[in-house]
């Protein structure tokens, strides 16, 4: 794949608080015909999440985008609940 390729995958749930989100139940492409809610985790050619969205009847109910260190720890998330303005939380190098 590409470096600059993302790829979509698609899972039930997600657990922890801590950022990123970890997703969970992850879903095959099949088995998203019928669900209602569902969360969208789009990957980077590492296997690093660079964004997630909680999708609900089709609309984006919240999303956060990440960004990393070149080691590879969480340098910024992003976090857009649908309010006025998303919240921005930097992690020092």
């Amino acid at each position: 794949m590409p470096e600059n390729t993302t790829v979509a995958r698609y899972f039930t749930s997600y657990s922890g608080a801590k950022l990123p989100l970890k997703l969970v139940g992850e879903l095959a492409a099949g088995d998203m015909r019928n669900r209602n809610t569902y969360f969208r985790g789009n990957f980077d050619a590492a296997g690093q999440m660079l964004s997630c969205e909680k999708i609900v009847y089709g609309e984006a109910e919240f999303r956060h985008d990440y960004r990393y260190h070149p080691d590879g720890r969480l340098a910024r998330a992003v976090i857009d609940d649908g309010s006025d303005e998303p919240a921005v939380i930097d992690y020092p190098a």
